[in-house]
């Protein structure tokens, strides 16, 4: 719901308000966001009657407003007219350069005449039930379903908010001494609590004008000491956790120069106060619809104020507006909950599920793949995939996924990227011919490609070496042997548009795997003049998005996955085209309970692929069971990325029952509510309430642990569940020589006798089962069955070691 009550405005959505008032200057005075400032009573009351909403805005103002009346000592008075006025003190909108506000800026020009002061004031604001798209960005879109109206039934009393569709709000800004206009776009999506920002700039005038900086979203905070909370690391080592407080100067989240969102520095930022936790206090959860190099900032200056801004990063960011041109910003998002961390996480993900991934595969429940790239690398043929096929058709896998190697002279990574024709030494009967064999075995067939980049010993870059991105006559520096494409360039996107239009069409493909290995060096584009060069990323993403949704718009029954080098570019803009990212290069299970809680913040389980592979692990040596490596990836689109055909008998039993297992309860797993327990423990809880599914980790197995319980969140607490664990068998060699307290003869451990036995009798791990009802589980929890603790183990005895893992499903008891 938007507001308008004169130059007042509310944004409203079921938990949080958003307001502003345009100040007799003309510049637009940010009141307030955060908990909601109406009562539902009160938007009930607002929606009704439109004239009894004068009172309550004006008043509302009167109260939150700056009561700003004297002149801040070596302040800037923005006016006479206005005085004693000065923008440093005032929490604001958007703000510019040189009128008095010298904190971070929103936006930065310089004008033909070398005037770098920007002026901003109010010129109109019209409401709309259209949300329009950008032209030239991916954004957020609306399609008028509403999941939690449907499940109310027809006879239901629908909550107003609930009903509402998104509003759009587009306020537009005059700069006072220029024909230049500045379009401030809001989007709310009251059901999942979040709203976006996007500016847009016109040049109306008769000169060009410079862009320096044009950010997103900027939100004045009346307080200080709020902590910033973002995630860095490296490839294969996403996602990490780290918070500071800011009470003054400025903490940033940036993407400075690699030219992708980033493995580095994430996009995606939350604010909150010290004390706020995973399920009680303020928080606010930021996003950016955008796959280059981003800027975030949290500042606070010596009034007491704080500051956060995003948007593109500015470094190394220049934009030639010419008279008549618009320049779009990209779009920014936005939710607020008091209650925590899992409040916030559970909206934004419900806005990206719903506002962000579009298309075919957006709510379906995505196959169970098996990729060959762990298990074959390079070094593959069609007779060695379709042995690791037919092993993974026994076990009810849905998807099979040749990795790279099968097109060009791509026998490693030195050569044939670019070149995306099939090779017939490895594929005779081409991918026409795989994927009908495939097809045969009950699969669907699937193929990886990376068609921004290519190698200099390709066909390609011998044909075109002017599409590559290097700087004529210097030396160019390559990632991965490889080289970028020129997005900005047309010929460039047609040339891919083209040739992985051939692809897709030349075999019964379900399933594309995108790559992205290697980070920027060197941008130069021979199509840009020199003073546009500084222009060059953003003209890449807007070319590769032009590429990505030709393509997806012409395929529209494949289900794309994103990837570069695993997470380097997870972000809302690549979702806004793929339904789905590879999460990270790194399989271990260990280090993706990690990676993959990281990514719950800010992103739904629906988004992030997740495999079972190999052990040792191939990323970090690793050894950890099967079962572990099923239970971590299950909280994701599930797969399979090994050998299937050198595993035993044993463990290939046990991956049948896991996808058994996980297509009972895949639709739990990607598109439940998820909730964060403690830092080892993961909860999905269905929409309905119905069913969940529990993950205990055990980081460290310590002895005589008798204590584990298993508290939940999110359960319907007025519903009665039944609960069990995920019951496994356990390989006698897990006791090694223990063995021998219950053998009648001496058993060598790992001798002949040891692995007969092993063979042929299997002890049944643990059984936990309980009724309880949710406000039981969600106040108490269940006691589990203790832990092994080196005095005698049974049947109702929990193996549990170091990297053990435990899976606990919920079923509401109807009956």
């Amino acid at each position: 719901m938007i507001i308008r009550k004169d130059n007042i405005f509310l944004l409203q959505t079921k938990n949080s308000s958003y307001f502003m008032q345009v100040l007799p200057s003309g510049h637009i005075e940010h009141i307030h966001y955060g908990a909601s400032l109406i009562s539902e009573l009160q938007y009930e009351e607002i929606l009704k009657n439109e004239e009894g909403e004068s009172e309550v805005l004006s008043e509302m103002a009167k109260v939150l407003e700056i009561k700003h009346k004297n002149e801040g000592g070596n302040m800037v008075v923005y006016s006479p007219e206005v005085y004693p006025m000065c923008l440093e003190v005032m929490p604001l909108e958007m703000s510019g350069f040189g009128k008095g506000d010298i904190r971070e800026p929103f936006v930065e020009l310089t004008h033909a005449d070398g005037v770098t002061t920007c002026d901003f004031l109010f010129e109109s604001a019209v409401i709309s039930d259209e949300i329009t798209p950008l032209e030239t960005l991916p954004c957020s879109y609306d399609d008028g379903k509403r999941d939690g109206v449907a499940e109310m039934g027809t006879d239901a009393v629908i909550p107003a908010y609930m009903a509402d569709h998104a509003k759009q709000l587009v306020i537009t800004l005059k700069e006072r001494e220029y024909d230049i206009r500045l379009k401030l776009i809001y989007k709310v999506y009251p059901e999942c609590n979040t709203i976006t920002r996007s500016s847009k700039l016109i040049n109306d005038s008769n000169e060009k004008v410079r862009i320096d900086r044009l950010l997103s979203n900027q939100i004045d905070f009346q307080q200080t000491g709020f902590k910033l909370t973002s995630f860095h690391g490296r490839w294969a080592d996403e996602m990490g956790e780290t918070s500071s407080v800011c009470k003054a100067g400025k903490v940033v989240n940036e993407e400075l120069a690699a030219g992708e969102s980033g493995s580095r520095s994430n996009p995606f930022t939350m604010l909150s106060m010290p004390d706020t936790t995973e399920t009680a206090g303020d928080c606010y959860g930021f996003n950016l619809v955008y796959s280059g190099n981003h800027y975030s900032s949290l500042s606070s200056n010596g009034t007491f104020l704080s500051r956060f801004v995003s948007g593109i990063q500015p470094v190394g960011f220049e934009w030639n507006l010419e008279p008549g041109e618009t320049f779009e910003a990209p779009e920014a998002v936005m939710t607020y909950s008091k209650k925590g961390f899992g409040g916030m996480s559970r909206s934004m993900h419900d806005f990206v599920r719903k506002h962000i991934v579009r298309g075919t595969w957006r709510d379906k429940e995505r196959p169970i793949l098996i990729n060959n790239w762990e298990a074959t690398y390079f070094n593959f043929n069609q007779n060695s995939l379709l042995r690791i096929a037919k092993e993974a058709a026994k076990a009810g896998i849905e998807l099979f996924v040749l990795d790279d190697g099968w097109f060009g002279q791509r026998n490693d990574d030195h050569a044939g990227l670019g070149d995306w024709v099939v090779n017939t030494k490895k594929l005779p009967d081409g991918l026409k011919g795989l994927a009908e064999k495939i097809n045969a075995l009950g699969m669907k067939f699937g193929l990886w490609v990376e068609p921004e980049m290519v190698n200099e010993n390709s066909d390609l870059y011998r044909a075109h070496p002017e599409w590559a991105v290097k700087v004529p006559g210097h030396h160019h520096s390559v990632g991965r042997t490889q080289m970028i494409l020129d997005m900005t360039r047309t010929d460039v996107q047609e040339y891919i548009i083209d040739a992985l239009s051939k692809v897709f069409s030349s075999a019964n493909i379900s399933y594309i795997k995108w790559d992205m290995n290697r980070i920027f060096s060197d941008r130069f584009s021979l199509e840009l003049p020199a003073e546009r060069m500084k222009e060059f990323q953003h003209r890449y993403y807007i070319g590769l998005y032009r590429v990505m949704k030709t393509l997806t718009e012409k395929f529209p029954d494949i289900l794309f996955e994103g990837c570069s080098a695993g997470g380097n570019r997870f972000d809302l803009g690549i979702l806004s085209y793929f339904p789905q990212i590879w999460a990270s290069d790194d399989t271990d299970a260990v280090c993706r309970m990690d990676i993959q809680r990281g990514y719950s913040y800010g992103y739904p389980a629906s988004t992030q692929g997740a495999h079972v592979s190999a052990v040792p692990n191939h990323q970090t040596l690793h050894v950890v069971p099967l079962e572990t490596r099923f239970s971590v990836a299950a909280f994701g689109c599930f797969g399979y990325e090994l050998n299937l055909g050198e595993l035993s008998d044993e463990q290939k039993k046990q991956v049948a029952d896991q996808v058994e297992f996980y297509k009972q309860w895949r639709k739990v797993f990607q598109f439940g509510d998820f909730y964060r327990l403690d830092k080892y423990r993961f909860m999905v809880v269905s929409k309905d309430k119905s069913l969940a599914v529990a993950l205990i980790f055990q980081k460290e197995s310590r002895p005589n642990n008798d204590y584990l319980a298993l508290k939940t969140m999110g359960l319907a607490d007025d519903k009665v569940y039944e609960v069990a664990n995920r019951q496994i068998k356990i390989n006698v060699k897990a006791f090694g020589s223990l063995i021998n307290t219950m053998a009648p003869i001496h058993v060598k451990q790992d001798g002949i006798i040891h692995g007969i036995i092993a063979r042929h009798y299997k002890m049944h791990g643990e059984k936990d089962e309980a009724v309880a009802t949710g406000s039981l589980l969600n106040s108490c929890g269940a006691r589990l069955n203790p832990d092994y603790g080196g005095t005698g183990y049974g049947e109702d005895t929990r193996m549990f070691r170091t990297n053990d893992a435990r899976l606990y499903v919920f079923a509401e008891i109807t009956e």
